[in-house]
């Protein structure tokens, strides 16, 4: 049997706010850890039937790339769902309701800029 194993690093300030991430996986090609902004971690626990989460983002990221970062994660998500279910009714759904989600954000950001 093969094994993988991904490494994440956190470093956090004075205040325990995540200053830097940086991960590594033994089957990539990058020789070093990879820096990162933010990460989305889950883990399903059949016995309690619940979803297990580490949301953590840097204090240098900028609300323009959580909303990027949120928007693939929605549509990688959603290819996810229907590689593993076929429910391309659901996943079509999914999809749309991301993309309104950027849509708002952006106009959000239009009326803020102005």
């Amino acid at each position: 049997m093969h094994k993988s194993t991904i490494s994440i690093d956190i470093h956090l300030d004075e205040n325990k706010v995540p200053d830097q991430i940086n991960w590594s996986a033994s089957d990539s090609t990058a020789d070093a850890m990879q820096p990162a902004k933010s990460m989305m971690v889950a883990f399903w626990d059949a016995q309690d039937k619940s979803a297990l989460r580490i949301d953590l983002w840097t204090k240098d990221m900028m609300v323009d790339e959580m909303a990027d970062f949120y928007y693939q994660t929605f549509m990688g998500m959603a290819d996810t769902f229907q590689r593993a279910t076929q429910q391309t009714v659901l996943v079509e759904e999914m999809k749309a309701y991301a993309k309104d989600f950027y849509k708002k954000f952006r106009d959000i950001q239009l009326k803020e800029n102005k």
